[in-house]
């Protein structure tokens, strides 16, 4: 009976394993196919607005049933002048959404600039501080370096100082940065008009 029972789970091993190699297969061959039908796929395709059509003008014929696109063409001095206009309205309209958007547009007063003065300078003074502090650790591995006999440590320590070299480089350029940041913000500020002590 045992024996019998042996054969059986091994058996059913067997024939599991298969169903999952077979499974395992079929998952891959999907895979595939799925694969080549998006590469046989052509590129995205483009999603027309109302943006993207040109104004019809009055008079003009519709455009075919099927979709097909038509170019317009004046019939007559009239079509043309409709289309004159029609192209002014939209003008004189982007003209205008363009003031409202400039009216929306959040006010740029004292406390606008003091803020984004006062952001910028912390940003400078963590970076100046940082790269103060890196100077600092670097003369130390440097000190310790020097005095020290094992070339094992010598080793690790200057490690450690060539990373915080290269560190104290990229915070130089950085603090270069936060300065060309505080200069631009003043002459942005100029060109808007901002009163000079806004900037204090």
């Amino acid at each position: 009976m045992p024996l019998r029972f042996l054969v059986v789970v091994v058996l059913m091993s067997l024939a599991a394993g298969r169903a999952a190699v077979v499974s395992a297969q079929s998952l891959a061959d999907l895979a595939k196919k799925e694969e080549e039908r998006r590469k046989e796929m052509k590129g995205p395709t483009k999603v027309i607005t109302n943006k993207d059509l040109a104004p019809v003008p009055n008079g003009t014929t519709p455009a075919p049933a099927d979709g097909a696109a038509v170019p317009a063409t004046p019939a007559s001095g009239g079509a043309a002048k409709d289309a004159k206009g029609a192209k002014d309205a939209k003008d004189a309209k982007d003209a205008k959404d363009e003031k409202d958007a400039k009216a929306n547009e959040p006010g740029k007063d004292k406390a606008y600039w003091a803020g984004r003065l006062k952001g910028l300078q912390e940003t400078l003074d963590r970076d100046q501080t940082y790269a103060d502090a890196l100077q600092s650790r670097i003369n130390a591995l440097t000190t310790d370096f020097v005095n020290r006999a094992d070339p094992a440590q010598r080793s690790v320590i200057e490690r450690d100082r060539q990373r915080s070299l290269a560190e104290l480089a990229k915070l130089k350029e950085q603090t270069q940065k936060d300065k060309k940041a505080l200069a631009d913000l003043d002459e942005e500020a100029r060109r808007a008009g901002v009163p000079p002590g806004w900037l204090r």
